[in-house]
C-alpha cells in the first residue's frame, strides 16, 4: 500500500485507496469480489500503469506464441532426429555422444545457456541482434535457448521409445519382408514412437506459453514472462495473478488438444473407445 500511496501518504489517502482496491472488505468478500470479475474476463487494472491487465495480457502473449512456436521448430527435428540415430546406433559411440550431450542440454541452467548464446551469436558473431523485440532476427536467440533443453527431453525420449520398439517382432517381420530402412522407420517405427513424443511436443509448448520468464527477460523479448516478471518486481499483484491464471489456462488447453491428438494419431486409442 505504502508503494502506491508513498512512504509519507495521509492515512486518508491511504484509506481511499483501500476502498478503491476493496482491500477494506473482509477476506471472503474480497475474494468473491475477484472471482465475480474473473467470471466477466476482468483482471482488473494495474497499480503502476492503471492500465487493463487482460489487455496488456492480450498485446503482449502473440509474442510468446511466436517464441513458443519457433522454439518448438528448432526442437522438435533436432530431438527427434538425434533419438532416432542413437536409437539405431544404440551402445555404440554415437549413441554416448548423444546421450551425452542430450544430458548436458538438461543440466545447463536455461539462464547460463541463454547468456553464452548471446555471447557468441551475437557480441562475438554479431549474426543477431543481442535483445530486442522485432522481426525474426531477433526471435532465434530466446528461441535457440528455451530449445535446447526440449530438444534434449525429446532426443532422451525418442532414443529410449525407439530402441524398445526396435526390439519389436513385428520390426523382425518388416525387415524379413525385404522393406527398406526408411520404409521401416517411417511406417512402424515413427507411428509407434509418436504418442511420448507428442506428449513431450505438449508439455514444452505449453511451458512456452505459460511465458518463458527467464528467457524473455535475458533477451528482452517483450512476451508474457517478461510481464510477469515485471510484475514480480514491482509486486503489481492484478498483473502477477493475470499471467498465473493465464499460463494455467493456456497450459490445460495445450494438454487438453495433444489429448484429443492421441486419438487420431493412434489407432489402438479409437479401437479401445469402440469397445466401450
Amino acid at each position: 500500500m505504502l508503494s502506491l500511496a508513498g512512504e509519507r501518504a495521509h492515512p486518508e489517502i491511504i484509506e481511499n485507496i483501500k476502498k478503491e482496491m476493496g482491500i477494506d472488505k473482509g477476506f471472503i468478500r474480497q475474494y468473491a469480489g475477484y472471482l465475480k470479475l474473473l467470471m466477466h474476463g476482468n483482471f482488473g487494472t494495474s497499480y503502476y500503469t492503471n492500465r487493463d491487465v487482460l489487455k496488456d495480457i492480450a498485446a503482449k502473449f502473440p509474442n510468446t506464441l511466436a517464441l513458443a512456436f519457433v522454439a518448438t521448430l528448432i526442437a522438435v527435428p533436432a530431438g527427434v532426429t538425434l533419438g532416432f540415430i542413437a536409437a539405431y546406433r544404440k551402445d555404440g559411440l554415437i549413441d554416448k555422444c548423444v546421450n551425452a550431450v542430450s544430458l548436458a542440454g538438461l543440466s545447463i541452467p536455461v539462464f547460463w545457456s541463454a547468456i553464452m548464446i548471446m555471447l557468441l551469436l551475437s557480441l562475438k558473431l554479431k549474426l543477431f541482434p543481442p535483445s530486442g523485440t522485432g522481426d525474426i532476427r531477433f526471435l532465434v536467440l530466446p528461441a535457440l535457448a528455451l530449445a535446447i533443453p526440449a530438444a534434449a527431453t525429446l532426443a532422451r525420449i525418442t532414443r529410449t521409445t525407439v530402441a524398445d520398439i526396435l526390439k519389436m517382432p513385428y520390426i523382425n517381420t518388416a525387415k524379413a519382408k525385404g522393406l527398406s530402412s526408411l520404409s521401416i522407420s517411417s511406417v512402424h517405427v515413427l507411428k509407434n514412437a509418436i504418442i511420448p513424443i507428442v506428449t513431450i511436443i505438449g508439455l514444452d509448448f505449453g511451458s512456452y506459453l505459460n511465458g518463458a520468464v527467464v528467457t524473455e527477460t535475458i533477451f528482452g523479448w517483450d512476451g508474457l514472462g517478461r510481464f510477469t516478471m515485471e510484475g514480480i518486481i514491482k509486486r503489481d499483484y492484478p498483473v502477477i495473478l493475470g499471467c498465473i491464471i493465464t499460463g494455467t489456462a493456456v497450459f490445460v488447453l495445450v494438454n487438453l488438444i495433444t489429448d484429443i491428438a492421441y486419438h487420431y494419431l493412434d489407432p489402438r486409442i479409437r479401437l479401445h473407445a469402440k469397445d466401450r
